[in-house]
């Protein structure tokens, strides 16, 4: 049989992000200190780009979003700037400015996202590793399950670049819990003793504390085998984000601020950070009039001057966008957690990602973005964005009661924190259980050491 190669044409339909997109994205992920050193690098890039004073606060009561086309067209990031020239004020407004842009070391986000955009894939599958990035904690864990952030059909891209990220340094992260992390580590060493993929999943808990001969039991092996397990779990991280946590003293500056006043939620955007940006009236000028007419290289200048004032308003708006999108998310986050701001933590409910973006109208991917890395200050306290969200866990009350991750956490610091400081996990399981919250020993055990609180065995 011989075969015929035939050439063939095939209709396909790909979405490319334009430049500004793309800026749009990158500017929408940034929190309060990040997007300081952004407005710096730009102010130093772009000449026709200028600071025209700081900003006053903005109150989302007071907040009104404007239509497009004026935001597209407007030269300063502060609505009410009149265009007058304030350039006594200028280079000194400007100077304290980037002096005071702060910058930081590597973050664990920034280490997995360098790696990410070194690995040979198409723009949908990095789309899709940015997204699980972004929904990581601090030791490396999702935040919510990274199977609900995007549709059915796609879950097996997720697969391929889950296994990517597995590989990263570093080892063990993008998983859901420190049993999972050392079970990745363990098999992507390939060092592993005999038996440790079984002590990770159903002896770990006995292995702390330190029942070596029951495991062996269990497992119908000799003791000196569940040690040589032992001493190769040392060796690994749990915790593997936590490496990137810096010794020093990290300050959170809140993006946003949430007060009570008169009954009624205020929402305060934090933008005095940041300054007021404006076009540079010289650029206006020279976009505007023919001064340079004589001049040979007037077409080109002009060209220059247009496109460094496009660039600039783009910026702008972008920024703008972002704190109309920050805002809207704050909002929205406020009505369904309006327990919580009343009567604190143990009053979060379930939320997820695409409850709020249902309800302000976005992809979840925008909502994601917006939240990561950036905090809310509260009556009680300053909390990140993505600490508002949480799955649900059913109650076993007669009405089915669903409580949060955050709020069940809480409520067994709660239990621990008071008179029954060394109740074993059984223990706490049974008095949530009379609570109407119905939990798994395992699972309260895995929340106990994910608030930093250790086993009644060494309490």
């Amino acid at each position: 049989m011989q075969f015929e190669q035939r050439p063939s044409i095939k209709q396909q339909q790909t979405q490319r992000l334009s430049p500004q997109m793309i800026q749009s994205i990158q500017l929408m992920e940034l929190p309060l200190t990040e997007l300081k050193t952004r407005i710096q690098e730009e102010l130093e890039r772009n000449p026709a780009l200028e600071i025209i004073e700081e900003a006053p606060s903005t109150s989302l009561d007071e907040y009104e979003e404007r239509p497009a086309e004026e935001t597209y067209f407007d030269d300063t990031s502060d609505p009410g700037f009149s265009g007058q020239d304030r350039s006594g004020d200028r280079e000194d407004t400007k100077r304290k400015f980037l002096e005071g842009a702060l910058s930081r070391p590597e973050s664990l986000h920034d280490h997995l996202h360098w790696q990410l955009r070194l690995q040979p894939i198409d723009e949908h599958l990095f789309a899709i590793g940015e997204l699980i990035i972004n929904n990581l904690d601090s030791n490396g864990f999702h935040l919510v399950d990274p199977y609900s952030l995007i549709p059915e059909s796609e879950h097996p891209e997720l697969d391929r670049i889950l296994d990517i990220i597995h590989h990263f340094d570093p080892v063990g992260v993008a998983v859901n819990d420190y049993r999972e992390s050392l079970l990745v580590q363990a098999e992507i060493n390939g060092d592993a003793p005999d038996g440790t993929v079984e002590v990770i999943r159903n002896h770990l808990d006995t292995l702390e504390r330190g029942k070596l001969q029951e495991i062996a039991r269990r497992m119908q092996r000799k003791q000196e085998k569940i040690e040589f397990v032992l001493e190769y779990l040392k060796t690994l991280d749990p915790f593997p984000g936590r490496r990137y946590f810096t010794e020093e003293t990290q300050y959170v500056v809140p993006d946003l601020m949430v007060t009570i006043k008169e009954g009624e939620f205020v929402i305060i955007l934090n933008d005095e950070e940041f300054p007021v940006l404006g076009i540079d009236p010289y650029f206006s000028r020279l976009a505007t009039s023919g001064e340079s007419e004589k001049s040979e290289s007037t077409p080109r200048l002009k060209n220059y001057v247009q496109k460094s004032i496009n660039e600039a308003r783009w910026f702008i708006q972008t920024i703008q966008q972002r704190n109309n999108t920050l805002l809207k998310v704050a909002r929205a986050i406020v009505e369904f957690q309006r327990e919580f701001f009343l009567h604190g933590p143990k009053k979060l409910v379930p939320l997820t990602l695409n409850d709020i973006a249902n309800e302000i109208g976005v992809v979840e991917s925008t909502v994601s973005r917006s939240t990561n890395g950036k905090y809310m200050q509260t009556e009680w306290g300053i909390f990140e964005l993505k600490y508002f969200f949480s799955n649900a866990i059913g109650g076993i009350s007669a009405g089915g009661t669903q409580y949060s991750k955050q709020s069940v956490k809480e409520i067994i610091r709660e239990i621990i924190e008071g008179e029954a400081k060394h109740l074993s996990d059984q223990k706490i399981t049974d008095m949530l259980k009379a609570r109407g919250i119905d939990l798994a020993r395992r699972t309260v055990a895995k929340y106990r050491k994910e608030l930093d609180i250790m086993s009644s065995y060494d309490r």
